[in-house]
């Protein structure tokens, strides 16, 4: 099991095995829980405005440390949620599992999300770290989907959802309820996954789920 019996966290490592016609990674990718020495470098990440580009705004220092104590308490809680991601030793960004805090068509549900700093993009990470993160939503927490979502503009992220197995559909877009009327990443749109998709297929075009996670020790 990968949370223990006092609902606290354990780290889960994903080690990229990916197929032959995809080039393998070299770096080690570590899903852990946060530190105190996570702020720094995570509230530089928020406040990069290419980062939070099809985001709200970026955040200042005290709305990022704000943001992170609300994931390290709700990992407290219940066991998971949003992990670090930490490369080669060095912190590059999140990745998980969240419960939106809105209301709309699809919730409840449970989101899976990341964000990464900038080094970090186009090199396969976001894709081995949120790999990791969907097989313990399915293999370990058993739930029947899983959605994630991002304004309809963000084909970096959208290109990343669909290879991951997710799909979208039309009447599954919607408008973001916390933005502006008048905000142009308002137009959100849907990608789900259900459990079935999963074992039908785990990750199209990347590792199998034997080789890609390991439990950290």
């Amino acid at each position: 099991m990968l949370i223990n019996s006092d609902r606290r966290p354990h780290p889960l490592t994903a080690v990229t095995y990916l197929r032959k016609h995809i080039v393998a990674l070299k770096n080690l990718i570590l899903l852990r829980p946060w530190t105190d020495d996570d702020r720094d470098p995570f509230a530089a990440m928020n406040a990069d405005t290419e980062v939070m580009r099809c985001f709200q705004k970026p955040l200042t220092k005290t709305e990022s440390d704000q943001f992170l104590v609300r994931i390290r308490t709700i990992f407290d809680e219940q066991g998971w949620g949003l992990w670090a991601v930490e490369v080669d030793g060095a912190f590059a960004g999140l990745t998980g599992l969240a419960s939106p805090s809105f209301s709309a068509h699809f919730t409840p549900c449970v989101e899976i999300g990341w964000r990464f700093r900038r080094e970090y993009w186009g090199r396969g990470i976001a894709y081995a770290a949120a790999s990791a993160a969907q097989t313990f939503a399915f293999e370990q927490l058993k739930l029947r989907e899983l959605i994630t979502f991002t304004t309809a503009a963000n084909t970096r992220s959208r290109r990343l959802m669909e290879r991951l197995g997710f799909s979208t559909s039309p009447e599954d877009d919607f408008l973001h309820p916390l933005l502006a009327p008048d905000s142009p990443i308002r137009p959100h749109v849907l990608y789900r996954k259900s459990i079935a998709s999963w074992h039908a297929a785990p990750s199209p075009g990347g590792p199998p789920r034997e080789a890609g996670i390991i439990q950290a020790t």
